[in-house]
């Protein structure tokens, strides 16, 4: 079946407080809905029942006794397969998930019509701490059990499930029905070749919430899933490695390239580089530097591609294994300076009067800055008078793994920072005030924008034309401000050159030549990033196509 035609299904035990605001709010999406009683008590039963309105779009399904949540889903997958339903939403009874995600799943569902797209929790403090580390246990059994860390989390009870694949499983392949479901079949679908896709999804605990879980016996039940799981992947480890799913689709745009490492894991590094020190946490690092350099298709194409425009030696098949290396070894740098393990003399300025004489200025400006050597530490090590005045505009959506770290150890850091995909007329006033107030504004000038709308321009780098955003002069011209460059590069370890430059002392875009001094910007900035690049090749961090012709496109 190729339409995309979604229903939602909801097993419910004795949960029926949240459900008719739940189903209201289905409804609303023009989603049509099954409820499955699995044998909820009578009070429950009979208040499940009364939701029961076919002509409105709301069916109830009724077990007599309780069959388990994975019986329900499966009972609900068989009467969808027969209505020609071709994917179905599944979404616990208790109200903990936010629904304004499932917009979200169900554009990436349907984008992705072979897919599993599945929520990944967005927790408040209400989940209770037994439930958190039980959760986490799961996930490290899954990371093994799927030789991957795609499956950020196996448990979540809101998802959009592909109908045919989800069938053809079922038919050859025994899945436990209570509360290991939803596990079990992630992971099976994983080893068949089912894509994962998560979506993130607020969720919280409601007050006086009860759950269906039974300590000891699904306890029981997950352990020996988990133990059938790791069995079976040990005896059918070659057809596994053969099915596990490919990319969906080659990223074009580098926003395209999903943040890679969990946030746990960044506090693990934090906590490893404080006790361990650097070398040794470099050392234990090595096994998610080779997995990421295994698994990286994309960004090792695009490592050999940068390597062998910029005459760094021969770009063989493990050339963008340096490039990598290198780049952890930086993401350690930046946690240690930021957790104040680094002392602010290891970074060096190149012009002592030139930096000085920019500190002393007391009006506003934007700084130009790239992914070129490290200019996140240039803001840990600078004098306060630095952090103070700077304000940084990123992509945290893009890393907000590495964000939520450095809230943790700078939160003062973390909170001048501005995503850059909420930028409108409203953010440029309240830059136009910093400005006003002596602040400077942080903008990378190598990265094209999601959204571009025409507002990208090439120039040559590196020996091919290249894509720079038009952004950081647009946005240096609208508030009138000196514009400066700011490369900051590793000359030695646990050394770093601080490099700031005037590159102009405002920009103007006449009208009528616009577009001509906006390429010239551009190719300007293009010939300063590239000296950078021949100067330190293996400092540069930008893992995708940086010479697409697609990147052009709005």
């Amino acid at each position: 079946m190729t339409d995309f035609r979604p229903c939602v299904a909801i097993p419910s035990h004795d949960h029926d407080r949240a459900l008719p605001a739940l189903v209201a709010a289905l409804r609303g999406h023009g989603l049509p809905v099954l409820i499955v009683d699995d044998g909820s008590a009578a009070e429950a039963a009979a208040a499940i029942a009364r939701l029961h309105d076919p002509a409105g779009g709301v069916s109830v399904l009724r077990f007599a006794v309780n069959r388990g949540k994975g019986a329900a889903v499966i009972a609900a997958f068989d009467h969808a397969a027969a209505a020609g339903y071709s994917h179905v939403v599944q979404i616990d009874a208790d109200g903990q998930h936010d629904l304004a995600a499932l917009p979200a799943l169900l554009a990436a569902a349907r984008a992705h019509p072979a897919a599993l797209v599945s929520g990944r929790p967005v927790y408040d403090a209400t989940i209770p701490r037994a439930r958190r580390i039980g959760r986490w246990i799961t996930h490290l059994w899954v990371f093994v059990e799927t030789l991957s860390f795609r499956i950020t989390d196996s448990m979540c009870g809101f998802r959009v499930y592909p109908l045919a694949p989800t069938l053809a499983l079922l038919a050859e392949e025994r899945v436990g029905t209570r509360m290991q479901f939803d596990t079990e079949i992630m992971v099976r679908l994983f080893w068949r070749g089912t894509p994962p896709l998560m979506v993130p999804v607020a969720v919280t605990y409601p007050p006086g919430n009860s759950s269906n879980f039974d300590p000891w016996r699904d306890n029981l039940r997950i352990s020996a899933m988990h133990t059938r799981l790791v069995t079976t992947l040990l005896l059918r480890l070659p057809s596994v490695l053969a099915h596990r799913p490919p990319l969906l689709e080659p990223p074009r745009h580098w926003a395209a390239l999903a943040e890679r490492g969990a946030g746990w894991g960044l506090a693990l590094t934090a906590w490893q580089l404080r006790h361990l020190g650097h070398r040794a946490t470099l050392a234990l690092l090595a096994p998610a530097l080779a997995y990421f350099f295994l698994t990286g298709r994309t960004q090792r194409a695009a490592a050999r591609a940068y390597l062998a425009r910029v005459g760094a030696g021969p770009a063989g098949p493990f050339a963008p294994l340096r490039l990598m290396a290198d780049f952890a070894g930086r993401a350690l740098d930046t946690v240690a300076a930021w957790a104040g393990m680094l002392p602010p003399a290891a970074l060096e300025p190149a012009d002592p009067a030139g930096l000085a004489a920019l500190t002393a200025d007391p009006r506003g400006a934007v700084l130009v800055v790239s992914h070129h050597g490290n200019a996140e530490l240039a803001r840990a090590l600078a004098d306060p008078v630095w952090r103070d005045r700077l304000t940084v505009l990123v992509h945290t959506r893009h890393a907000e793994n590495f964000n939520r770290v450095l809230a943790r150890f700078a939160p003062a850091a973390a909170a001048r920072l501005i995503e850059v995909a909420d930028f409108g007329p409203d953010t440029v006033i309240a830059l136009q005030q910093r400005i006003e107030h002596g602040e400077w504004i942080a903008i990378a000038g190598d990265r094209v924008p999601v959204a571009s709308r025409g507002r990208v321009g090439r120039a040559p780098f590196l020996g091919a034309p290249a894509a720079f955003p038009h952004g950081p002069w647009l946005l240096a011209a609208l508030l009138g401000c000196p514009v400066h460059l700011l490369f900051c590069r590793r000359i030695a370890p646990g050394r770093w050159r601080l490099r700031v430059e005037r590159m102009a002392e405002r920009i103007e875009l006449p009208r009528a030549g616009r577009a001509a001094a906006l390429d010239g910007l551009i190719a300007a900035y293009a010939a300063r990033l590239e000296a950078e690049c021949r100067a330190a090749p293996e400092q540069w961090y930008n893992f995708y196509d940086f010479w697409a012709v697609e990147e052009t496109k709005g």
